[in-house]
């Protein structure tokens, strides 16, 4: 059959298994520091990054709905969420957006009203790719979140005979600083072989 083929590099292009929530990552040495590791993840991570469009020819008489020269992006909704299986101070300080570990007790996490500029992180998403994917150079999809913010709210679910899960979502967030910079960016590199 013509038309009942898959490429033949299929299979050096494929990403693996759930991969990992990083505080931070390198992606010229590729390594990963259990520390940085935020959380065992349940039902794997979705990430959406979608714009929106203003057809600014929408209004203008004559002018064919979707003319590429007319159309502009208004804004880009950057989201990653998923399910965190495990749980520390941390990661709850970080699930509740704008809250702070008590000094005087590292188990006490404490909300507060207003929004600061440490409540914002990069986030990173890293899972595995391609054929190659040994310890040492092992290919993998990395997807950065600048200036994210935990806007799902803090939630846990338990039930009996249950482990808890607590779901989470992440925005990412454009900056004054920056505002032509899109607050995440990609990475695909494929694996070599373990020397």
């Amino acid at each position: 059959m013509k038309f009942t083929k898959i490429p033949q590099d299929t299979f050096k292009n494929i990403q693996l298994n759930a991969g990992i929530l990083l505080s931070n990552f390198d992606p010229k040495t590729a390594s990963v520091e259990d520390g940085g590791i935020l959380g065992a993840t349940s039902g794997g991570v979705s990430f959406n990054a979608t714009p929106s469009y203003k057809d600014m020819g929408e209004d203008i008489d004559n002018c064919p709905k979707n003319t590429k020269e007319l159309k502009k992006l208004e804004s880009m909704d950057i989201k990653m969420s998923g399910t965190f299986a495990t749980v520390t101070a941390k990661t709850a300080q970080m699930l509740t957006a704008h809250a702070d570990i008590d000094a005087s007790d590292a188990s006490h996490i404490v909300p507060r009203t207003d929004i600061k500029d440490e409540d914002f992180a990069d986030l990173w998403w890293v899972g595995d790719y391609s054929d190659e994917n040994g310890e040492q150079n092992g290919g993998f999809c990395a997807i950065h979140m600048m200036n994210s913010l935990s806007t799902g709210g803090f939630k846990i679910q338990s039930g009996d005979k249950e482990k808890g899960k607590f779901a989470f979502e992440f925005t990412a967030h454009f900056s004054i600083a920056d505002q032509t910079k899109v607050p995440f960016e990609m990475y695909v590199k494929a694996g070599t072989a373990e020397a």
